[in-house]
C-alpha cells in the first residue's frame, strides 16, 4: 500500500435517496469531491479501444487529468468515486485511474446497472491504477463509487479487479472512504470469495462479508476519520429519511461538524455537485454544480441537458498542450497555474465571506444565496411543469447563463 502523508487526499462523500426516502418522487445524488486545497475542479496514462457511439456528459473533473471525481450523463446517469485502501495491493505502475472509470462509463453506460458493468469490464480488462494527484510523489489507491439513474442506485466496491456491488432499490445510502459492502452483494467478481480463500482472508465458509474479508486489519488514521464522516453522514440521511430534498442534499454537503465539508491540512472540499432524477421521464433531470470551492459559501447552479447545450467558458481552465506537467516525462516536475476564471473569483469573495464583520463580504453570501435560490426555484418550475420555467430552448444554457451571474456578482 502507498504510504500517506498527512495532507494526503483521501475523503470524499457520496449521497444517494431512492424513494420513498426521497420527499418526491425521484432519486437524488450528491457528492463532495476532497481534493489537495489548491487543486482546481474542471483518459490519463493509457489508451482504451474507444466505441462507435458515447453519451453527452457534464463533468466535475480536476483540470489535469482526462478523467472526472463526478458528472452525470444525458440519460439521467450520475457517478461518484472515492478511494479505499484494501489487502490487495495497489497496483504500482500506469493503468485506468478511478476517475478515468466514471467518465468511460458515463460515456457509455444508459443506465445505472450499464455504467457498472462498463466499469467492471474495464477493470478485468486494463486493471487500476496510476498516481491520483498532481505531484511528482505517487499517491495510488483503489476505487469504490456511486452510480444511480432515475430508478435505483448501485455501490460498487473495488480491490484491485476484484469487486462487489450492492443494488439499492428503495431507502438512503452514503460512501465514505471505505468498503461498507457487507453480506448484502448483489452482485461479484466471479473470483472474488475464491481469491479471498486462497490468500486465507475467507475460511471458505459460512456468510462472506467483503467489508470484513477485504478492509485492511490496521487503517490508516485518516481511513479511521473516514468511518466518523460516513456515520455522521448515514445518521443525516436518516434524520431526513422520508423527506430527503435537494436542499437536504446541499444542507449535508455543506455540513462542517461531521467533516463532510472539508477543510483541513493541505486539501478540502473543492467542488460538489447534488442532482435530482425524477422517475418521470418527461421531467428533465437537474444537476447542480459549484465549480468552487467549500460548499458553505458557493454557489450550486443548474446544469440541464438540452438543446443548445454551451460550454461555460469562465469555469474551464486553461491549457498547456504537450509541455503540460502531466504530458512531459517524468510527470508532475513542475506546476502551472490551472485556474479558472470564475475560481479566482471566488478566491477573492471567500477571503472576504471569511472577514465576517466585512459589508461586502456578508453582501457577496447574500448575492450567492439569492443566485442559488433561483436555480431552485427554476427546478421547482419544471418538476411541478408550471409556467415561469425556461423554455425548452434556453434550457441547455442555463448553466452558463447561471454562471455568468456570479462571476458578475464577484467582479
Amino acid at each position: 500500500m502507498a504510504s500517506m502523508s498527512r495532507d494526503t487526499p483521501c475523503s470524499c462523500d457520496c449521497f444517494v435517496s431512492v424513494p420513498p426516502a426521497s420527499a418526491i418522487p425521484a432519486v437524488i445524488f450528491a457528492k463532495n469531491s476532497d481534493r489537495p486545497r489548491d487543486e482546481v475542479q474542471e483518459c490519463t496514462y493509457i489508451e482504451v479501444d474507444q466505441v462507435p457511439k458515447t453519451h453527452a456528459v457534464i463533468l466535475s473533473r480536476p483540470s489535469w487529468l482526462w478523467g472526472a471525481e463526478m458528472g452525470a450523463n444525458e440519460h439521467g446517469v450520475c457517478i461518484g468515486n472515492e478511494a479505499v485502501w484494501t489487502k490487495e495491493p495497489v497496483r504500482a505502475g500506469e493503468a485506468l485511474l478511478g476517475m478515468d472509470l466514471l467518465r468511460l462509463a458515463l460515456e457509455r453506460g444508459s443506465t445505472a446497472l450499464e455504467a457498472m458493468l462498463v466499469i467492471t469490464g474495464l477493470l478485468e480488462r486494463y486493471g487500476q491504477g496510476g498516481s491520483c494527484r498532481e505531484d511528482p510523489a505517487p499517491f495510488c489507491y483503489h476505487n469504490t463509487f456511486l452510480l444511480a439513474d432515475r430508478t435505483e442506485a448501485w455501490v460498487l466496491e473495488t480491490a484491485g479487479r476484484l469487486w462487489a456491488a450492492q443494488r439499492i432499490q428503495a431507502g438512503a445510502r452514503n460512501l465514505s472512504n471505505q468498503l461498507s459492502i457487507g453480506v448484502d452483494i448483489s452482485a461479484e467478481h466471479p473470483e472474488l470469495r475464491s481469491h479471498a480463500q486462497a490468500q486465507g482472508w475467507w475460511g471458505g465458509q459460512g456468510s462472506f462479508d467483503f467489508a470484513q474479508v477485504f478492509s485492511l486489519t490496521q487503517q490508516p488514521v485518516r481511513m479511521e476519520a473516514a468511518k466518523a464522516r460516513f456515520r455522521a453522514g448515514r445518521e443525516l440521511l436518516q434524520q431526513r429519511q422520508g423527506d430527503i430534498t435537494v436542499e437536504a442534499m446541499m444542507d449535508i454537503l455543506r455540513d462542517k461538524d461531521s467533516g463532510i465539508c472539508m477543510d483541513s491540512g493541505g486539501f478540502r472540499t473543492t467542488a460538489s455537485m447534488v442532482s435530482i432524477l425524477p422517475r418521470d421521464l418527461k421531467r428533465p433531470c437537474v444537476h447542480f454544480l459549484t465549480a468552487t470551492p467549500d460548499p458553505s459559501r458557493s454557489v450550486f447552479k443548474p446544469f440541464i441537458f438540452g438543446e443548445g447545450v454551451t460550454q461555460a467558458p469562465q469555469v474551464l481552465s486553461p491549457t498547456f498542450g504537450a509541455q503540460d506537467p502531466v504530458r512531459t516525462l517524468p510527470r508532475f516536475q513542475t506546476q502551472v497555474d490551472r485556474r479558472h476564471s470564475l475560481y479566482r473569483g471566488h478566491q477573492v469573495a471567500l477571503g472576504l465571506m471569511e472577514a465576517e464583520q466585512q459589508e461586502r463580504g456578508q453582501k457577496l453570501r447574500q448575492k450567492q444565496h439569492d443566485l442559488e435560490r433561483e436555480g431552485l426555484e427554476v427546478l421547482w418550475g419544471l418538476l411541478a411543469a408550471g409556467e415561469g420555467t425556461p423554455p425548452p430552448q434556453q434550457l441547455g444554457s442555463l448553466f452558463q447563463a447561471f454562471v455568468e451571474r456570479e462571476g458578475q456578482a464577484y467582479a
